[in-house]
């Protein structure tokens, strides 16, 4: 299709203090945009909003807050959506939440517009991370899942590793795109030595856990894997960049075991927080459920190796480039040892090859490909 499409964007989970997911979802839309599409986000905040910005026009609508999750909302009121739906009238709509907005599925087929579902992570995953035995997680996961293949023309799942529970319930219309990294504000020439030195002294290992700050990100494996570093004779130091219902717990816990941990909070300046990022040794990444990773792979685009779970689609995304570990912090703490082994410029170099294999380019043309869509006009970032 040559012409220029409407394609809504509806998202649930985004929270000011969001990071992943606002990330991706600002990098598409400004990609769509480009490519000369119109994108419009719906999502929900704690007053309505209606403005234009460089991924689109993006509309807030008042959400109903969850508690204990850190801040964030869903949009609960099905008829305003569906107002909203009726008179924005899309040629293609876009949801990145399968759980609370898996009813746009049907207004889509009663729109006849085509409709697709994002997997940012897997029902699977989160469930077990939550405490659901295994086989219980796993058949709730496949019910769960069924019912979303059922709803949407496509699911687009953003690794194979992702895609391989649609694939265990015979789904037929999954289609893979990956998510990207901005490779020129992520890069290895942000290493600062006074960054560096804000938070480690010369000698020390450098750790970066960027998440968000609950259960399943499972930042606790961050901070087992600093205890047995440390019991090792390593003198290593972590901080953390991000926010959470988990975080005062995660305080509480580095101090009585008089671990080294900065908490910095959200950081919402992403050079900041990409300075961060290329100052470090290395990231930790140890969420099982995690179906692409972001955070890390900006790590890697600026320099800084990754040790992710064996559980998670982070072995897929850091290849060679990075180190794999069991779900314990002794298993994180050896990969961290694996990593440090390696000559400094070696690891650091192929950490960055390994993230310019993932520019957001191709991850929009992808999405444009699951939304059958193509460029309509090229610029500035040559989409297309």
């Amino acid at each position: 299709m040559s012409g220029a499409l409407r394609i809504v964007r509806l998202a649930n989970f985004v929270a000011p203090a969001s990071g992943g997911l606002r990330t991706a979802l600002r990098e598409l839309g400004a990609g769509y945009r480009t490519a000369g599409h119109e994108p419009v986000l719906i999502v929900p905040g704690e007053r309505a909003d209606d403005r234009d910005t460089v991924q689109g026009r993006v509309i807030t609508l008042p959400g109903t807050p969850l508690p204990g999750t850190g801040g964030y909302r869903v949009l609960a009121d099905r008829r305003r959506v569906a107002a909203l739906l009726d008179d924005l009238a899309p040629d293609r709509i876009e949801v990145s939440d399968r759980t609370t907005l898996r009813w746009t599925g049907e207004w889509a087929r009663r729109a006849r517009v085509p409709a697709v579902m994002v997997s940012h992570e897997t029902a699977d995953g989160v469930l077990r991370t939550w405490g659901l035995p295994g086989r219980l997680s796993l058949r709730a996961a496949d019910a769960l899942n069924s019912r979303t293949a059922h709803a949407y023309s496509r699911v687009v799942c953003t690794t194979e590793w992702a895609e391989r529970e649609f694939v265990r319930i015979g789904a037929r219309n999954v289609v893979r795109a990956p998510l990207g990294v901005d490779l020129e504000l992520c890069h290895p020439r942000l290493r600062d030595a006074a960054v560096r030195e804000r938070y480690a002294r010369v000698g020390e290992v450098l750790l970066v856990l960027c998440s968000r700050l609950s259960v399943e990100k499972r930042p606790t494996t961050a901070l087992d894997a600093l205890a047995v570093l440390r019991g090792r004779g390593v003198p290593a130091v972590l901080v953390v960049a991000g926010d959470g219902p988990l975080r005062t717990r995660l305080e509480q816990r580095a101090r009585a075991r008089r671990l080294p941990v900065t908490f910095l909070g959200h950081v919402a300046d992403r050079g900041r927080l990409a300075a961060l990022q290329a100052a470090a040794d290395v990231c930790l990444a140890p969420g099982p459920a995690e179906t692409f990773g972001l955070a890390a792979l900006e790590s890697m685009a600026c320099g800084t190796p990754v040790v992710a779970s064996a559980s998670s689609a982070l072995p897929e995304v850091v290849g060679p480039a990075g180190g794999v570990a069991r779900d314990t912090g002794e298993a994180f703490a050896d990969a961290v040892e694996g990593l440090l082994a390696r000559p400094e410029a070696q690891r650091r170099e192929a950490a960055r090859a390994r993230a310019e294999c993932f520019g957001w380019g191709a991850a929009v043309d992808a999405f444009l490909r699951a939304h059958e869509a193509g460029p309509v006009r090229v610029s500035g970032r040559g989409v297309g």
